[in-house]
């Protein structure tokens, strides 16, 4: 018995460092994975000439936001009944794919009112599925104003924001995976949920990072669109000044914030403008 005993012993002392080992091999498969997911899926685009890693084809694309639309709708209160303002919205919107590159773009672009009027928000689905609720529409005080958000959020679709940033989150998500296996204690299985906690909070910081570069290149984007259109581009800052009136300063800190302070958007704004039309803003575009 006592010779038993020992070989069980010694057969433990070998069994820790195999777990260990098959763990960090585990662990090592899971981020390769992710990271050559990541890497080796690229994607020229055509609007922004950005090479971009992204796994999604635009028919995806489409696809994923004509089947989420419905439900984004219902979370706003559904579509607007308001049928004269839908309709106002669909033709700016329209409008602006007509004539630039947009409308060149495999992208199925809808404008839809949401009926939600305390709400003040514009986004856009990944495909061409663009929102802006009434709330912010009542808010707005010219046509150029409102060609100057759905021009943004046009600028998100065409600049496949969504796209890259699903590719961004598996791959996070990936790498925090593999950190969990890599580190899970069996003796101390809290261990291993608390840095599983702080690996997806680093996660969250960096896709929030980049949703505002994002937001950034969606301005630049409208900065193109809305001349072409015939609209004023200096009247994205008036909505930028609108959104600080109405609480768009947030107390959060603007690193940790999905959406650029708008008063620091203006400051970018002014910048691309003026590279724009070094000359200035031709007259007569609508404001």
């Amino acid at each position: 018995m006592e010779g038993g005993g020992s070989f069980f012993l010694t057969l433990s002392k070998f069994s820790f460092p195999m777990r260990l080992n098959l763990r960090f091999i585990i662990a090592i498969i899971v981020a390769a994975v992710s990271l050559f997911g990541y890497y080796f899926n690229t994607s020229k685009n055509e609007v922004t000439g950005e090479t971009q890693h992204i796994s999604m084809s635009a028919d995806q694309e489409i696809a994923l936001g004509l089947q989420a639309a419905p439900e984004m709708a219902a979370q706003y209160g559904g579509e607007s009944p308001d049928s004269r303002a839908t309709a106002a919205v669909q033709q700016v919107g329209q409008r602006l794919i007509s004539t630039s590159i947009a409308g060149k773009t495999p992208y199925k672009f809808q404008f839809h009112l949401l009926a939600d009027d305390q709400t003040i928000n514009a986004f856009a689905l990944p495909g061409g599925q663009v929102f802006i609720t009434q709330g912010l529409l009542k808010n707005l005080t010219t046509e150029g104003q409102l060609a100057g958000v759905l021009a943004h959020e046009i600028g998100h679709v065409v600049g496949r924001h969504s796209a890259a940033q699903v590719a961004k989150s598996n791959l996070t998500q990936g790498l925090a995976g593999a950190a969990s296996i890599a580190s899970y204690d069996p003796d101390s299985p809290g261990s291993s949920i608390a840095k599983a906690a702080i690996a997806a909070a680093i996660a969250k910081v960096i896709g929030m990072r980049f949703s505002r570069n994002d937001e950034l290149e969606a301005d630049k984007l409208a900065v193109d669109f809305t001349p072409k259109a015939g609209y004023d581009p200096r009247a994205m800052i008036q909505v930028m000044k609108i959104l600080e009136q109405q609480g768009g300063r947030s107390s959060t800190p603007e690193f940790l914030s999905t959406h650029p302070n708008p008063g620091n958007r203006i400051g970018e704004l002014e910048k691309e403008i003026a590279a724009e039309f070094p000359q200035g803003v031709p007259a007569g575009l609508k404001q």
